[in-house]
């Protein structure tokens, strides 16, 4: 994502930025090998996440070929009871104003579970 837009996506390995606004940790796990300072996470989202059944079962081909059904199973589960009350707390912060950067120690972010999160925030800002 863009500078100018109000979400930001970035690895927590890469040191905070001024312009990184509320810093919104998107992992189940906290990052190996980084401190808390180091990783200056203003707010840690466990609960938005995927399930670890998911995560499991996702990671356990990784030729790519579960990709479509995993975003399919996650964006059911961003809409389930589980989830709501972290979807709400990030929605909130992003209409707080400022950027919000959403703070993922995964490798490849392009095939996680961020861009479907990213997604389903715009949608939900979008229909309330």
């Amino acid at each position: 994502m863009s500078g100018s837009e109000p979400v930001r996506v970035r690895r927590v390995y890469d040191p905070p930025e001024d312009g990184d606004g509320t810093r919104v940790l998107v992992d189940r796990l906290w990052p190996r090998g980084v401190s808390k300072e180091r990783a200056a996470i203003d707010v840690w989202l466990k609960d938005i996440t995927p399930s670890d059944e998911l995560r499991s079962w996702y990671h356990q081909d990784r030729s790519g070929a579960r990709h479509d059904a995993f975003v399919e199973c996650y964006r059911t589960e961003l809409d389930d009871p589980a989830h709501t009350e972290a979807v709400e707390r990030l929605v909130g912060l992003v209409r707080e104003g400022g950027p919000v950067t959403l703070i993922t120690a995964v490798k490849d972010v392009a095939d996680s579970h961020v861009p479907v999160l990213v997604d389903h925030l715009k949608h939900v800002m979008k229909r309330t």
